[in-house]
């Protein structure tokens, strides 16, 4: 086993991508049931390939891009086997030019919190991806405290889901899945608590957008990354803050494969996202965030 420790160029690649699923493990195992993963692609519109996590660090490896990589443990709300997170990280540290692992442990599970530690010291991980609508709980519980202070303790990122999923979008009543557990507004609880922790609010948090803006302008161990919907359909308070407010916290992410990056930045051109600030959004921010200043 190899304990992944990025060897990353900064100064060669072009931007960070904070936010990709790995769909398929090398076995051919999928990240989520079948039923869920083909509505998931229906609501997307996708019909592309889902890599494993070699062809994933071959594709960004092409663009001349980093990407952080991850899947979601939702064995218990699902009752289907998660992807590896151990393998992803091993992926990660065959092709650590390219590729930063986040681990991913079912809060539901008695052995989240050791699972987590083992992740972090035995491979390496540089932070945890949370969907609460997915996974089936409620970020703010206290119960789930110890588990977001070892994450603390271990100075990893801590990724939460916010907003509309497409995971169970037109299945009969949403297939169960709840999206009141994804408002960003229960994350400003967990940053309050967990002062240290520094919490990626993903993607556009419609229809709670502006509770994830006053969540970051008032916490700033926040952070905002702008994956999952093109930047054609960002609301435009999203836009007016990261050109201005928060420009320092905003992250650019994809959630590839169900949006490629070279969508997403052809989108991008038709948004008023400052010159000055983009920097900083497609890179600049996520060397920060993830300490990876020294990498390379």
């Amino acid at each position: 086993m190899t304990r992944y420790e990025p060897a990353i160029d900064i100064d060669a690649i072009t931007a960070i991508d904070v936010h990709v699923h790995i769909e398929i493990d090398a076995h051919g195992h999928s990240s989520l049931p079948d039923d869920l993963a083909d509505a998931a692609a229906s609501y997307f519109s996708t019909e592309g390939p889902r890599p494993d996590i070699d062809g994933v660090a071959a594709y960004y490896r092409e663009r001349k891009m980093a990407a952080v990589v991850f899947t979601v443990d939702a064995e218990t709300n699902f009752g289907h086997a998660a992807i590896s997170s151990s393998e992803i990280a091993e992926g990660a540290a065959r092709n650590n030019d390219v590729l930063i692992p986040f681990g991913s442990v079912d809060p539901l599970k008695p052995t989240a919190v050791a699972e987590a530690r083992r992740l972090i010291e035995d491979h390496g991980v540089r932070g945890f991806k949370f969907h609460p609508t997915v996974q089936g709980f409620d970020p703010s519980d206290p119960v789930y405290f110890p588990l977001y202070e070892t994450l603390q303790d271990a100075g990893v990122v801590a990724l939460f889901h916010t907003g509309q999923t497409g995971i169970g979008a037109g299945m009969r009543g949403g297939r169960g899945l709840q999206l009141a557990l994804s408002n960003p507004m229960l994350l400003d609880i967990v940053a309050a608590e967990h002062p240290e922790l520094q919490i990626i609010m993903a993607h556009p948090s419609v229809p709670w957008q502006d509770e994830a803006l006053s969540v970051a302008t008032h916490k700033h161990n926040t952070w905002i990354d702008l994956s999952g919907w093109s930047p054609k359909y960002f609301p435009a308070e999203l836009v007016r803050y990261a050109n201005s407010i928060i420009k320092k916290r905003v992250l650019f992410g994809s959630d590839f494969p169900m949006i490629t990056p070279d969508r997403w930045i052809r989108d991008a051109e038709q948004v008023a996202f400052k010159p000055e600030v983009l920097p900083g959004i497609m890179k600049d921010n996520a060397v920060r965030l993830l300490r990876l200043g020294d990498a390379g």
